[in-house]
């Protein structure tokens, strides 16, 4: 066992040998705790409290002392002066309660005795002792129970403060390798924004010297669109670093051991990611996010907002040698949500179906108003792919944070957390995510609405998710 110890269990130790002398009567009494224990080594006992100091309670030379063989694991102690009697059962006694520090009084007839030695003992584990002696009479029941009642509040003290200390210690260690990391972070993100910035400038540059009218255009947009929403991360990521020192910071326990796709301009991206344990939203257009902002709920074409990734998307299909169709239905209304935050679940979405959908598959994007269950008519953004599809097994936790299922031993890397945040993100919206698999047929009719086939076809292969979102009657 340990050797350290506060000083409020010292106090504690005090006030203890003060009621034994005090309040029944005894002459002397001392506290004792065991050193560390090493295997093979006997334990030696530390004087935590003697009372009074003048007094010398052990004699080191001779360990005639033994405590039962079945506790704990120190099996041998030093034993008391030679002018006091042998008080601690020895090791023949095979009936001893390993899990109280009571021993049989009746044994070596205590009761007609003048001292009392007790084993402070925690699951089977001796960590010290507490002895007690009178010479004017002997201990009747009543006092010897409340010397038990000592010895446990003793020993549940030093367990309680042992415990504390392994804490603190683990908390200090937390805290330098958070530092650590911090350090590392703080230099990765300086690095990454030098290329960052030079890709923009490249953007710029090669936008300057395409006509509006050139097919490679949106491509050049798309890269200055991109660098800045990289931006807005970065900034993000910063202001989260920011949140968690100072949160981390202001944590400690109590001192008890002893000393030893908008422009950068008009948007800010930096309000997008919900944490898995946030609290419940109490007000109105707010949303518990890395940062203190607001993700204000309003009107908005659904167009604005998938255009921009169907330039991106189109440039990554042509690489991959995939194919990419989308139909959007015209006149659609306005939805109720959050521009920005419909941008980061869509681009989930697309950016999934184009990792797991191999070459020479095909990637649709079908936009109309559909029969959102029991919410009546909703607008409808599906995304269906010709892809693996998704195991039945993993249907169920799909949008759980860091579940991949079946995906997490494939070569396609991940994090499971975009799904996570796109159903997060739509709670927030009072919209939702249905994710079938095989894909669902679809198709749009002329008055863009939205038809789902609800049937189920084993023959198929892929997966469609259907993002809903509510719009202005």
């Amino acid at each position: 066992m340990f050797t350290r110890f506060s000083s409020e269990f010292v106090s504690l130790c005090r006030n203890q040998v003060a009621l034994l002398t005090q309040g029944l009567g005894a002459a002397s009494g001392a506290v004792y705790l065991t050193e560390e224990f090493v295997e093979g080594n006997q334990a030696k006992l530390i004087p935590v409290v003697v009372y009074p100091e003048t007094s010398t309670v052990w004699d080191m030379s001779d360990p005639d002392w033994v405590l039962p063989q079945k506790i704990g694991e120190i099996d041998q102690i030093p034993r008391l002066s030679s002018s006091l009697p042998r008080l601690l059962p020895q090791g023949n006694n095979q009936d001893q309660d390993l899990g109280s520090t009571s021993f049989d009084w009746t044994e070596n007839s205590l009761q007609q005795q003048h001292q009392i030695v007790l084993p402070l003992i925690h699951e089977g584990i001796v960590m010290g002792l507490l002895v007690s002696a009178r010479d004017d009479r002997p201990w009747n029941h009543t006092e010897q129970a409340s010397v038990e009642s000592i010895a446990r509040t003793l020993a549940i003290a030093y367990v309680i403060e042992q415990r504390q200390g392994w804490f603190e210690q683990q908390l200090t260690q937390h805290r330098r390798l958070q530092a650590k990391q911090r350090d590392m972070l703080d230099d990765l993100l300086h690095q990454f924004r030098n290329p960052l910035m030079a890709l923009r400038t490249f953007g710029k540059l090669l936008l300057k010297r395409l006509v509006p009218g050139d097919k490679n255009y949106p491509v050049a947009s798309s890269i200055i669109r991109e660098s800045d929403r990289l931006q807005e991360l970065l900034q993000q990521f910063d202001a989260c670093l920011d949140m968690n020192q100072t949160g981390t910071a202001s944590l400690t326990l109590p001192v008890a051991t002893a000393e030893a796709c908008s422009s950068p301009e008009s948007d800010d991206l930096g309000e997008i990611y919900p944490t898995s344990h946030s609290e419940p939203h109490s007000t109105p257009g707010e949303f518990p996010l890395l940062t203190d902002k607001t993700l204000p709920l309003q009107l908005f074409a659904v167009k604005d907002v998938l255009e921009p990734l169907l330039i991106s998307a189109d440039a990554i299909t042509q690489e991959a040698n995939l194919e990419l169709h989308c139909s959007i239905a015209p006149d659609l209304p306005l939805v109720k949500g959050n521009p920005k935050a419909l941008r980061e679940v869509l681009s989930n979405l697309i950016d999934n179906a184009l990792k797991y959908t191999p070459a020479g598959g095909k990637i649709d994007i079908q936009v109309g108003v559909g029969q959102w269950l029991d919410h009546g008519n909703a607008i409808a953004i599906a995304i269906s792919d010709t892809g693996p599809g998704i195991a039945p097994e993993d249907l169920d936790h799909l949008f759980e944070r860091h579940y991949r299922g079946v995906q997490a031993n494939g070569p396609i890397p991940g994090t499971g957390l975009g799904l996570a945040i796109a159903k997060e993100l739509m709670a927030y919206m009072q919209g939702d995510i249905e994710v079938f698999s095989p894909a669902k047929l679809l198709s749009t009719e002329e008055n863009g609405e939205l038809s789902i086939s609800h049937g189920q076809d084993n023959s198929r292969m892929g997966t469609t998710f259907i993002v809903w979102l509510t719009y202005a009657q």
